[in-house]
């Protein structure tokens, strides 16, 4: 696993140990941020949600290519060190927020709120719909954020308050991005 484009272009990754997380492929990331880029138009001072975050590959991914900033939430204990060595590797520590908390345990939203939330949950959990219905009731989705959500490719998404925006099927992974629904 490594970056693929951006300041730490090629520098590698790590994957947590075990079985309890499923790092998004090279090939999955390439294709989400192709998606992301062409509807962003650059990643330059956005700041940036990754939850689930697992190793932290979207994340970093997004502050490689130019985001400003970038909250990682993660609740395994062994996802979360490799995490924090990843963030560390990248000399990144002052880009980066990792919080050791379930996704479902985020407050309301403070301040400054996402540009670009970006979701890997377990596959057929459902998990990443009820976070991000949560999230929205919770204030964390402005009418202009990016939501990318990583599913297995025969997982339906359907959140009420979201409005579909593009969808792409990669190997066992399905793609797909949201905007909030407009009134």
């Amino acid at each position: 696993m490594r970056i693929i484009a951006g300041e730490w272009r090629k520098r590698p990754l790590r994957a947590p140990a075990g079985e309890s997380t499923r790092p998004t492929a090279d090939r999955t990331r390439e294709t989400l941020f192709s998606m992301l880029l062409s509807r962003l138009g650059t990643f330059e001072d956005l700041r940036v949600a990754d939850l689930f975050a697992g190793s932290g590959a979207l994340g970093l991914e997004a502050l490689s290519r130019g985001a400003a900033h970038c909250l990682f939430v993660e609740n395994d204990a062994a996802a979360i060190r490799t995490l924090r060595e990843n963030i560390a590797s990248m000399r990144a520590q002052q880009a980066c927020d990792v919080r050791a908390s379930s996704v479902m345990a985020l407050g309301p939203a403070k301040g400054a709120v996402p540009d670009l939330i970006l979701l890997d949950p377990p596959y057929h959990t459902g998990a990443g719909i009820v976070a991000l219905e949560k999230l929205d009731r919770l204030g964390w989705i402005a009418p202009s954020c990016w939501i990318a959500l990583e599913t297995a490719h025969n997982e339906d998404v359907k959140v009420k308050t979201l409005e579909l925006e593009a969808e792409r099927k990669v190997g066992k992974a399905k793609i797909t991005l949201l905007r909030k629904a407009s009134v």
